[in-house]
Formats: C-alpha cells, structure tokens, sequence
C-alpha cells in the first residue's frame, strides 16, 4: 500500500488585498465601536463574512440599506464612482477598502477612456469587481466573459479599442479571450502590466505545478469565489480531479475511493482555519502524511487606506479625553 498524503500547496489562501480589507474591519470595529456598515461581502468567504457580523459589522448590499451618516467600508472588489457619489450625498462616513490592484484596474478604465478607446472589459458579469470596474466608462465599456462573445463585438473605431481585465480570472482563460481581440482588433492596446492579480496567479502556477502529483485536488473556499472556482477549472484542465468546498464536512468521502495523494489549496479569500480543518480531516481518515510544496515564495504586504490609518492616530488622543 503506497502511503497516503497531502500535498499542502504554498502559496494558498489569503492575499495582501484580503488581508487588508479585513484588517480594516476589524480596525474599524475597534476603533468606532459597532455597528459597522459593509457594503456587499467584505471578500468572497462565507466563514471571514460570518466571523465578522458576530462582533458587530453589518452586511448591505446597497447603500440606501446603510442609515444616513453611518460609517461604511467598501468591499475589497470595489465599487463605482455611481454608489461613491451616492455615499456623499447621504452623508456617509466611507472607509475604502478596495484592493489596490483592483484600483489599479478601475484608474486605467478611466484612463482609456478619457483618450477616446471603447473599452473591452474581460470577466464575469455578476461579479461585484466587474460591476465597479464597469461604472469608471459606462458608455465606452463592453463586457466579454468568453471567446465566443468576442465575435459579436461591434465598436466605433476599431483602431481605438483597448482591454483589461477583472483581477481574478484564469490565466489560460483571459489568455485567449486577449489572443481572440488581438485577431479581431489588430491595433487594440492592453494594460502596461497584466490586470489578473499576483495572488491569482501564484496560486494558478501552484495547482499547475503540483496537479500531476495528485489523484485529487480540493480547493477550500466559497462558491462566489471567483479564483477559487478559477483553481477548480485550473486542474480539470490538467486532467486532474478538483472539488472546491468551503470545509471539511462538503467532503464528499467517496471522492477519496483510491485516492492516495490529495493536494489541497486554497483561494485567496480562504482563511487558513479552514485549510486546518481539512487536513485534520483528511490525517483522521488515512492521510497521514503532510508535505508542504513551496511553488514561489510570496511576501506583498499592501498598507492600510488613509481613513483607518488616522483613525488609529488618533485614537490614543480620544481615549485620553
């Protein structure tokens, strides 16, 4: 009998981006004391969204659900300059906790925009990162999920077309979606550097790098996950059996029927109590043998936005009164 293990892949789990937009509720709740408004989930995990409403944030999923002057955080995935203005005008308290990738997404939008290109925005249309990216150029920005919808498109100059893309996407799969515009659009200009995420990619590289080894790959994270599903895709791809489930008990035990090897990751939004959970799991029935297989090494730290770092500055001075 060959030893059953697990292969433990590293990179996993939480990003720089999640990281922060939970330091900032947290933060908040601290600082301010509850309730705590969130527009949409903070970040795409059921687990981090409940933990987070026990010690007072409320989830919304508009702004007209947020009461006049309260204080609220805008989601990781952000939001468009529509419910910004929104905000204002009922009087609202906002701390910004988009991820700066995604910003870095939404300041190009409004930069092609502003020198004439019509805009092809590359993801999935129910996704909150396209719905914010979407309202920088409403009017100049269509949305493609596949390569089948690059063929409909029509703009009014096809030599002022450019692309970009929602952080969380496949690679192989925004690779030719961009292969698919480039035929269509010959003179069609992209971003100066890709849009998909470091973490996204990272985490991709990873199953890519280890899918061969497994009889079966388990990804923890919630089902409105768009780069959790995108690991899933990523190893079916390979050939490789892949489930994303949101902890151990959506463990399907008949998955494990002749496995010897799983290899489990996590999405970007999955905390590591879960990952934990898991293991324990899968070591309690025969997996007794934990290798953990470092594929890159990650260290990105983004800092907090500006509304909670002077918060935290003076707070000493308001407690002190």
């Amino acid at each position: 009998m060959t030893e059953k293990r697990i292969l433990l892949l590293k990179p996993r789990g939480f990003c720089a981006g999640v990281v922060r937009a939970i330091d900032v509720v947290k933060i908040a709740l601290e600082t301010f004391g509850a309730p705590i408004y969130v527009r949409k989930e903070i970040v795409h995990n059921r687990f981090v969204v409940n933990e987070l409403a026990e010690k007072g944030a409320i989830f919304v999923d508009d702004i007209d659900d947020v009461p006049e002057g309260m204080r609220v955080i805008y989601s990781a995935h952000g939001v468009s300059p529509e419910v910004r203005e929104h905000s204002a005008k009922r009087g609202l308290k906002v701390i910004d906790a988009t991820c700066p990738l995604v910003t870095k997404v939404h300041v190009e939008a409004v930069k092609f925009a502003q020198q004439g290109y019509s805009l092809v925005l590359i993801g999935h249309r129910d996704h909150d990162e396209i719905e914010g990216t979407l309202g920088e150029a409403p009017d100049a920005t269509q949305v493609v999920s596949n390569v089948a919808e690059v063929a409909a498109l029509e703009v009014p100059d096809p030599s002022r077309v450019a692309y970009l893309t929602q952080t969380t996407l496949s690679l192989d799969e925004a690779r030719d979606i961009i292969h698919a515009l480039k035929e269509k659009f010959p003179q069609i200009v992209g971003p100066h550097s890709q849009d998909i995420c470091y973490a996204t990619e990272n985490r991709q590289v990873a199953v890519k790098n280890v899918a061969h080894m497994a009889d079966l790959v388990l990804v923890v994270g919630s089902t409105n996950s768009s780069n959790s599903n995108r690991l899933v895709e990523v190893s079916q791809n390979l050939s490789t059996r892949s489930y994303l489930i949101e902890n151990s008990a959506s463990i399907d035990p008949s998955w494990l029927d002749g496995v010897n090897t799983v290899a489990l990751t996590a999405g970007a939004s999955a905390p590591e109590v879960l990952v934990e959970d898991v293991v324990k799991y899968l070591q309690q029935i025969g997996f007794a043998n934990v290798e953990e297989v470092e594929v890159m090494p990650e260290n990105v730290r983004f800092g907090l936005p500006p509304e909670i770092v002077q918060a935290i500055a003076a707070a000493p001075a308001s407690v002190s009164n």
